[in-house]
């Protein structure tokens, strides 16, 4: 058995750097520091190691080349999934060019509602080292915080030091829809957050009450979805009065239609913040098991975020037209690849089409796909880089153990030499 210190987790997407983990032979156990996203993450038992072929065991240079052939003979292959590290988003670009295929992340309809608003309008964010060393007011938009980053309140706000602050305990966290569901955003001095509780329909109503507020608009009206005018015009009063306030809001929890429009509207609640003398950010809380390092990885290599179409000799970007599960129910595609590399439970989507699963070990089909390739997760099989949710680090992975699995960039690339 092996203890290792610090290790840094591609799980959670905060950047948590400071696990433990002991290693004996192939499972891996956190003993420090885990959490309840990062815990069961590494523990996952490593099982099915076995490439197969249509659910028959068969050697990696038989899957590979089998998955070689199935692309090979494709007109409109999509790769879903994209959960990988940096190598593995380069290797599987590289694939997808040289085979026409659409590259689409599984969570991107979420990133969508934060595209759509950035490049319409932009928006002024922060990074987490500034929610750290700089952050005294902290407010918290229709979105459970602790429960998508366990550990946020303990790394970035309720930490024994920061560059800009006598005293990071005192500082305010106002939750505007949602309750938080546990205990850390406690204060450390035992006051708890406030709560200004509304139905996540209504939070499109109220994020436009507070705009027009802050703007010095009358509303004719006492309330706005249950919430008096007097407690949101002392919110907006409390957000010019910080000496940096941070406005967070997560899209993934913001499930309504068009829900790009409330985060424009908070987007642009934080840059009129910033024309009445203070300082104000906004942060989006979202990105987990290689969601930012794809979006990251695909816009420096072709301009766009990871919705794009190769069929063409070139990148094509569109964010609902290449959707895997559209582009399957309609019959647009005739093979899919899935990569994921972090989650035994993130299985494809149930298609007719041949499908290749590049997938981490102990994954379980009740249809076997056409091949599946075992690889090994960043971070704990091999090392590698991963994007931090704020978009501004990449954490270096390290190799925990050798447990005989290929990486996702190595198998990737393996395929296109196939090819």
């Amino acid at each position: 058995m092996t203890e290792i210190t610090e290790i840094p987790s591609p799980f959670c997407g905060i950047g948590t750097d400071d696990l433990s983990i002991s290693v004996d032979g192939a499972q891996v156990t956190v003993t420090a520091n885990g959490c309840a996203v990062n815990t069961p993450a590494f523990e996952q038992i490593v099982s099915n190691t076995q490439a197969t072929i249509a659910g028959q065991p068969a050697t990696l240079e038989q899957a590979i080349s089998k998955a070689a052939e199935i692309l090979r003979n494709t007109q409109q292959p999509v790769f879903g999934g994209c959960a990988t590290d940096v190598n593995g988003m380069r290797a599987l670009l590289a694939l997808a060019d040289k085979t026409g295929a659409v590259v689409d992340n599984l969570n991107f309809n979420v990133a969508r509602r934060n595209l759509l608003a950035m490049q319409d309008s932009g928006w002024m964010n922060c990074t987490l080292a500034e929610i750290k060393n700089r952050c005294d007011l902290l407010v918290v938009v229709g979105t459970d915080v602790e429960g998508f980053a366990p550990r946020f309140f303990e790394r970035y706000l309720w930490t024994e030091h920061a560059m800009h602050l006598d005293n990071p305990g005192h500082r305010e966290v106002i939750y505007l829809g949602k309750a938080p569901s546990g205990q850390a955003s406690i204060r450390p001095d035992g006051t708890p957050a406030q709560v200004i509780a509304c139905a996540d329909a209504d939070l499109p109503e109220v994020t436009a009450a507070l705009s027009a507020l802050l703007r010095g608009h009358a509303l004719q009206a006492s309330s706005v979805a249950g919430i008096e005018l007097s407690v949101l015009q002392t919110l907006i009063d409390k957000l010019k009065a910080a000496h940096y306030g941070v406005v967070l809001w997560g899209a993934g929890a913001l499930a309504f239609d068009h829900a790009e429009l409330t985060v424009q509207s908070i987007c642009n609640l934080v840059k009129d913040i910033n024309l009445q003398g203070t300082r104000c950010s906004g942060f989006p809380l979202g990105g987990k098991e290689g969601d930012q390092t794809a979006n990251q990885v695909c816009g420096w290599t072709t301009g766009y975020p990871a919705r794009v179409n190769f069929a063409r000799g070139y990148p094509e970007y569109d964010p609902f037209l290449y959707d895997t599960q559209t582009m399957l129910h309609n019959g647009e595609a005739d093979a899919l690849l899935w990569l994921h590399s972090f989650n035994q439970n993130s299985l494809p989507p149930a298609s007719e089409v041949p499908t290749i699963v590049l997938g981490r070990a102990g994954m379980s089909f009740s249809q076997p796909p056409a091949v599946f390739i075992p690889v090994g997760t960043p971070g704990i099989d091999h090392a590698g880089h991963a994007y931090r949710l704020d978009n501004v680090v990449a954490i270096r992975l390290k190799k925990l153990r050798d447990a005989g699995l290929p990486s996702s960039a190595d198998v990737l690339s393996a395929i296109e030499h196939a090819l």
